[in-house]
């Protein structure tokens, strides 16, 4: 860890350490975190970029019969029960870039022949860290935009945002906030800067990285039984 030169005190996390990526759970639902496992690659004041490697264990919220909670629709998947699963990542890894101070995080994907797909602007609260327990936490705001290679842009799951707002999840005014982020990235992506500039479409893993191990500390309350063997 690299400390600040006035306190002392860790303030950013050396590449190759794993670290806990956490989307926490919202109102009733506030003890239904998304866990992902990360390995840190650059983190310094410009924000944070870490790896989600393929076959990496983690935890996330399911419906009680074990379908991912967006099967329940744009106001079900805010209001129907649900539990926590030990999983692993099925896709292809995602490189996530969380640009300090911005309520947002851009994650690059790639195909499994490595051709470069896009870009996955998920809209958030800033993150909050916890250095010593090696944890980044946020609140996932729904909405998304998706950043082809050519550069355009698509709105992603404004359905869900609708539904949120009918839900009670989120109020009208916050909302429009974040519809409001959302344009304010759109403007910072059509100026094409950082993180953008800075070929991370480009990055890959090291092949020889070791799959972090499974998140601890968490009430699973559920376990596919088909997988972590």
């Amino acid at each position: 860890m690299t400390a600040d030169a006035t306190t002392g005190l860790a303030v950013h996390w050396e590449p190759g350490t794993t670290i806990e990526w956490i989307y926490e759970g919202a109102g009733q639902f506030s003890e239904f975190p998304n866990v992902r496992p990360m390995t840190v690659v650059r983190d310094d004041e410009d924000g944070l970029v870490a790896w989600l490697a393929p076959g990496t264990p983690l935890i996330k919220p399911v419906l009680v019969d074990g379908r991912e909670t967006r099967h329940a629709g744009p106001q079900g998947m805010h209001t129907e029960d649900r539990v926590l699963k030990l999983d692993i990542w099925h896709g292809t890894g995602i490189l996530k870039v969380a640009p300090t101070g911005k309520p947002w995080s851009i994650w690059h994907f790639w195909a499994a022949d490595e051709t470069f797909l896009g870009w996955y602007v998920n809209l958030e609260s800033e993150h909050r860290r916890d250095i010593e327990a090696r944890r980044t936490s946020s609140m996932d705001y729904v909405l998304d935009l998706w950043i082809h290679p050519d550069r355009r842009i698509d709105w992603k799951d404004e359905d869900e945002l609708e539904g949120a707002v009918a839900t009670g999840r989120f109020t009208q005014a916050e909302a429009d906030r974040i519809i409001a982020d959302a344009h304010t990235a759109v403007r910072e992506i059509e100026a094409w800067g950082s993180p953008f500039t800075d070929n991370w479409k480009d990055w890959r893993p090291d092949p020889h990285l070791r799959l972090p191990e499974a998140p601890t500390g968490y009430a699973v309350a559920h376990i596919a039984e088909e997988l972590l063997g």
